[in-house]
This record gives structure tokens, sequence and C-alpha cells, in this order.
């Protein structure tokens, strides 16, 4: 998934991103019951499910599942969707909200408000979804607490392994996908133009005769290292895990969350250096770099991706303390 991802944002972000939310959005439609991926797939093999996990709706316990009423901001790839899964709250017969679920959504039983007028990611489409007292069935629904900890619908999991990959460590990881093949298509383009632009101001014919310049691609192509080296080191643990059949530690799905953020952290780093060593006419519409720039800093700005929360949740958990009162979503 990050191969594709990053192979897609190479060209355009916003796509990668698509492909991202696309592919994750499908496999969590995959944790759930048979019954379910049936509708989806069953006479539509490239139904396309998009998804918010926030619940931001209100949901009523009613005779075999629940009404729902809700509106999901950043819903990306939205007019692309045929199905859409939303957090709900969940509440008892009483009305008293007991847990948190995941709701999966046909498109005929949604609207699309337009309200992604934004610097960056423009083309991802990550509109609003708008729901008004849809009947959503209990086996269109899961129940996201038990999924944290591996408890998943599905009744295939022995013979799908992809399908026992960590809830949280998955839904992070690939979030930074798109983030990758940003970092190279901004390093390419960099030194690309770096053997035929010049140096305004200076005694350099083109870029790569000055030493400066060569010292910063050499410290940000390190650092895109790093990002990969990163990424890659989380996916083997997260694969590695759902094929052995075992469950990762906490402390390793916590170290997963800071992994991503410092992916992201060093990509966004990298891109403002490359725009630094390229000059002013990065900024240009004409180029690409501006682009690149601006898709790459709103992507990172992912509420799952923030460094602050995500670094504390590794920081408490290295210490031993696995109490989540940082974030649920480890």
């Amino acid at each position: 998934m990050l191969d594709v991802a990053a192979a897609a944002a190479y060209g355009d972000g916003g796509a990668g991103w698509v492909v991202t939310l696309g592919n994750v959005c499908g496999w969590l439609a995959g944790l759930m019951s048979r019954r379910l991926q049936d509708e989806i797939w069953g006479d539509d093999p490239d139904a396309f499910v998009t998804g918010v996990l926030a619940p931001t709706a209100s949901a009523v316990r009613v005779d075999g599942g629940y009404r729902v009423t809700g509106k999901w901001f950043y819903n990306s790839g939205s007019y692309l969707a045929t199905w859409a899964g939303v957090g709900i709250p969940i509440p008892n017969e009483a009305g008293e909200i007991v847990n948190q679920g995941l709701a999966v959504i046909p498109r005929a039983d949604y609207d699309i408000e337009e309200t992604w007028f934004v610097a960056g990611m423009r083309s991802s489409a990550s509109n609003c979804i708008v729901v008004n007292d849809v009947f959503v069935p209990d086996h269109r629904v899961m129940m996201v607490p038990p999924a944290i900890g591996g408890q998943y619908d599905n009744e295939d999991l022995a013979d799908e392994p992809t399908h026992r990959t960590a809830f949280v460590p998955m839904l992070a990881l690939v979030l930074i996908g798109a983030q990758l093949g940003l970092g190279r298509a901004a390093f390419d383009y960099v030194v690309e133009k770096a053997a035929t632009k010049s140096i305004a101001y200076s005694f350099f014919a083109t870029q790569a005769d000055s030493t400066a310049v060569q010292l910063e691609l050499a410290k940000v192509a390190l650092l895109l290292d790093t990002a990969e080296l990163h990424a890659r080191r989380a996916a083997s643990d997260i694969d590695s895990a759902a094929l052995a059949g075992t469950y990762p530690t906490y402390l390793t799905r916590a170290r997963v969350r800071a992994d991503t953020a410092l992916v992201a952290e060093s990509v966004t780093h990298a891109i403002d250096q490359l725009i630094s060593v390229h000059g002013a006419g990065a900024f240009a519409e004409s180029n690409p770099l501006q682009r690149i720039w601006r898709d790459s800093n709103t992507a990172a700005r992912h509420g799952v991706v923030n460094p602050l929360v995500s670094y504390e949740v590794y920081g408490k958990a290295l210490v031993g303390n696995e109490n989540p009162v940082v974030s649920p979503l480890v």
C-alpha cells in the first residue's frame, strides 16, 4: 500500500492520498462480516469505499440497527465513492452512549456537501458527507474499541492474513505513503534542474557547481532515506505480526504511530530544504514544487499523524505507561 500510494503521489499528491484512503477503507470493510462484503463487492468488484472515523453524528438504537444523522468532514475521494464508512456513537436502548462504531453506508443514503476549499491536497476532493436519519443495519456496523484490540467480525481471518493486520498501526502508517512519493518527486525535480539552473547573484553557472548545494542535497537525500527506512520498519512489523497470527504489543503499536509522525516531519522538512535550494522560483504557479509543498504540508497535519500526540503516546509507552490518556488510537 505504501509503494502504490507513493507511486501515485509522485505524479500528484491528492491522487496518492485518494488511492490510500480508498485502499484502507476497503480494508476496513474487509474486517467486517461476509454479508457486508458481499453487499459492497458482490455485484460491483470495483466498488470504492471512503470514510471518516470520527463519530461526529448522532445515532438511535432501533430494532435491527441504528438510525443515524450526522456530518463527517474531510471525506477524501468523496465523488468516487460508492460506499462510505463513518464514525458513530453507539447508544443503548436508553440512549446512553456505551461504545463507538463505524457504520458503512451506501452512496444512495448520503449527500455530499462541497467544503474542500484548501491550500493543499485540492485534488483529493475531501468533502463533507451528510446523512439524515438513515437506517444502518447491525451487520454494517463495526465496534471500534474491540477492533483496536484486534477483534474483527470477518469470518475468514484464518485464510486472510492481511485482514488480521493491527487496526491503528495500519490506519496510521498508510497516511504517509503519499508523503514518500511527494518527497521523491521534489528531490528528483530539484536535482534535475540543478544541472542547468544558475544561482542568482553568484558566480556559479549552475547550482550543481556549488559545494553548498551539493551538501544540502546530500542531507536531504539522507533525510528522505530516513523517512523510507522508518516507514518500512513499521510496515515490516505490521505485516510480520499479521502473517504470524499475532497482535503487536502496545509498545510496538505506539512506535508505529511515532514512526508515522517522524516520516511526515522528515519529508516536509526535506521539501522545505529543497525549495530553499531551488530558489524563489519554486513558488511560481507553473512550478510543480509549490504544489508538492502545499500537498505535503496539508497531509502532514492529519490528526492521526500529529507528532505532538504520536510522540507522547510512544514516550509514555517507553516508560511503561499504557493508559490511553493521550489518544485511544494505539
